[in-house]
């Protein structure tokens, strides 16, 4: 942590009109000091560090070339806008974000009218720019006017099909747009694919950038009637080169690439840009991630998600850990499958590290396979394996296998190959906020024919889903966790499949049964120490299954008790749901079981802290208690809920 830097320069400018007012010396000033205010404000909070440090000067020269926000500037992800929050009106918020009711890590519409477009997930920021640019063309929103749209890609983000079905559709539009492509070779992880190798093409051979020094500097020698067919054989040369030809051929003119970190190059390209450019275009920007604050720039993931920090050493403030995180627990568990079956592979979408899969990828090169953020041929892929005699496990966040999810259904569901998808992040993930919670899959997987859904309440019954979905080898499956530290269970030397579709009676009491769907099991037993001292003794149970469900433990479960109460951390159509058809359809309900569902509300929860969040959700002990006291009529325990 340190004291907030000195920001004369920056002091002067309250909103990015202010920027126009500044000399192009002045504004290499204020890109200095915006860069320690990042890093400052950051160290504070935590947060998506690298990815802003590397735009900084690219931020300053978007502002101070165009007019936003009537000109719409939409930043992909939203990783790397902390600078242009600094310079949009929030510098005084600066310091909460990711804090409760402090500014998103993201762009959010809701926070400023310079955010015109939401993100939280990559690749959509084309398609955003180009219905800015139709919409501007057909009149909409006279009252505010729309100006140039202008949309900031990386490079990890044009590995997702999503940016090129919009450049194909902005290629034949052919509406005045500019798409900055933000080149840092690097997004969350190393970037994969055959694109990143082109765009490498496009600017690291030296014969090209020989070339093109070359001849900058013959056309300055020559008069004047000879420079413009110089020009033009310049450019010639420098398409038969390299050249931006894939951009080119989907209709966009193409700039680049330059370096984005020199106000001296982008603030003149973009100005002429703006001033001559007609149709699409494109401009490409080699950055660097992390620029300007050393730790950042020589961390393995550039500084790509810190915890708060100390600015002179870089070192993060991190927790002491109490048991191994989930993540951890189910990469080493995949990776005892993996030794003992030489056909289990693991794929995944640009998260290599966030999921496990680099532990994997260590041990078992041949079998991992990080497709970049490319969901859902992430999932079409993992089904080919799985149809030619591999045992995939596919291997995503839950926020972002919804972007896989027709794939889910059509190419695994419905052909009901075994693809074993496992699924991190389940549940509210805290800071990022409703973007990257997962709260739906449960909903949208436990509906699919043929599926089995899982969730483990601990992880010691994690590692027994490893094995259970490895042993599932005639139709798809899978299993969830949450981020974050286990609950503090010893481990089994090694898992065991269960037997599917079976839960278990975790005690065994009266009145009411608490049946839990995942890791609020520990809740639920909180729940009950309290209530036993009030003379009340749940049962307990954990579902295991989402699907199939346990029948004869539910149906027993609402035989034996007046109440029944699930709980799942997920959204309305989920666990709960399957449960309550089942016992409509037994017609348990006609004999007068009382029956409550404890699922999120049907809202999206803003950004706090995992606990915060789940206390908003109404979804911790004193929560569960309180619907116990209710569906039994014996007291309403609102004022005590946390």
């Amino acid at each position: 942590m340190s004291d907030r830097p000195d920001t004369p320069m920056l002091d002067r400018v309250t909103v990015p009109a202010d920027l126009k007012t500044l000399s192009d010396r002045e504004l290499a000033q204020l890109a200095d000091e915006l860069r320690a205010e990042v890093i400052s404000a950051v160290s504070v909070t935590g947060g998506h560090l690298g990815a802003g440090l590397g735009v900084v000067e690219l931020t300053v020269a978007l502002h101070a070339v165009f007019d936003t926000p009537r000109d719409r500037l939409i930043w992909d992800v939203g990783h790397q806008c902390y600078p242009h929050k600094v310079l949009t009106g929030r510098r005084d918020r600066i310091r909460t974000l990711r804090q409760e009711s402090g500014l998103s890590g993201f762009t959010k519409r809701a926070e400023s009218p310079y955010d015109p477009f939401g993100a939280g997930h990559s690749s959509t920021s084309i398609s955003a720019a180009l219905g800015f640019a139709v919409a501007r063309d057909l009149g909409g929103a006279p009252e505010h006017g729309i100006g140039d749209a202008i949309a900031v890609i990386g490079d990890g983000a044009m590995s997702a099909g999503m940016a090129y079905e919009a450049m194909n559709n902005a290629g034949h539009l052919k509406k005045r747009m500019f798409v900055i492509l933000n080149d840092n070779e690097m997004s969350i992880a190393p970037p994969v694919g055959a694109m990143s190798a082109y765009l490498s093409r496009l600017y690291a051979g030296e014969p090209f950038q020989e070339l093109k020094s070359a001849a900058k500097g013959a056309v300055s020698l020559l008069p004047p009637p000879f420079k413009e067919g110089a020009k033009r054989a310049k450019e010639m040369l420098k398409s038969m080169t390299v050249g931006g030809t894939l951009f080119e051929e989907l209709g966009f003119s193409y700039v680049g690439p330059i370096d984005g970190h020199d106000l001296d190059q982008l603030l003149p390209l973009l100005r002429t840009v703006k001033d001559r450019a007609t149709g699409p275009m494109l401009i490409h920007v080699l950055t660097k991630k992390g620029k300007g604050y050393a730790p950042a720039e020589t961390a393995r993931d550039k500084g790509h998600a810190t915890a708060q920090f100390n600015v002179v050493t870089g070192e993060q403030k991190k927790a002491p850990g109490n048991a191994p995180s989930y993540t951890r627990v189910f990469a080493d568990a995949l990776l005892q499958q993996a030794a003992e079956d030489d056909k289990i592979c693991a794929v995944t979408a640009a998260m290599p590290d966030g999921t496990g899969l680099n532990l994997f990828a260590e041990r078992y090169p041949s079998r991992c396979f990080d497709v970049g953020i490319a969901e859902q041929h992430g999932v079409t892929f993992s089904a080919a394996l799985a149809a030619g005699g591999m045992k995939p496990f596919c291997t995503m966040y839950s926020t972002f296998l919804q972007r896989g999810y027709d794939q889910v259904v059509h190419d695994v569901a419905v052909q009901r190959l075994p693809v074993r998808f496992a699924i991190d992040r389940a549940g509210l993930v805290g800071a990022d906020g409703p973007t990257h919670a997962g709260i739906y899959d449960i909903a949208f997987l436990a509906n699919l024919p043929g599926f089995v859904v899982m969730a483990a309440a601990d992880e010691a019954e994690l590692v027994h889903m490893v094995a259970t979905a490895a042993a599932i080898d005639d139709h798809p499956s899978a299993f969830r966790f949450p981020r974050g530290e286990g609950v503090g269970v010893e481990l089994p030397e090694r898992g065991v499949p269960l037997e599917i579709g079976k839960g278990r009676i975790i005690s065994e009491g009266t009145r009411v049964a608490i049946l839990s769907f995942g890791t609020r099991l520990s809740e639920v037993q909180k729940a009950a120490e309290s209530l036993a001292a009030k003379g009340i003794t749940p049962t307990i149970a954990d579902a295991r299954f989402a699907k199939p469900l346990d029948r004869e433990m539910i149906l027993q479960l609402a035989a034996g008790h007046e109440a029944l109460i699930t709980i799942e951390e997920g959204a309305i159509g989920g666990f709960g749901s399957h449960v309550a058809q089942l016992l409509a359809d037994e017609g348990v309900f006609d004999v007068g079981l009382k029956f409550r569902s404890m699922v999120f509300p049907d809202t999206f929860i803003d950004h706090a802290s995992p606990a915060a969040m789940y206390a908003a959700a109404a979804m911790n002990a004193p929560d569960i208690e309180a619907k116990v006291l209710d569906v039994l009529g014996i007291a309403d325990l609102s004022s005590r809920r946390a």
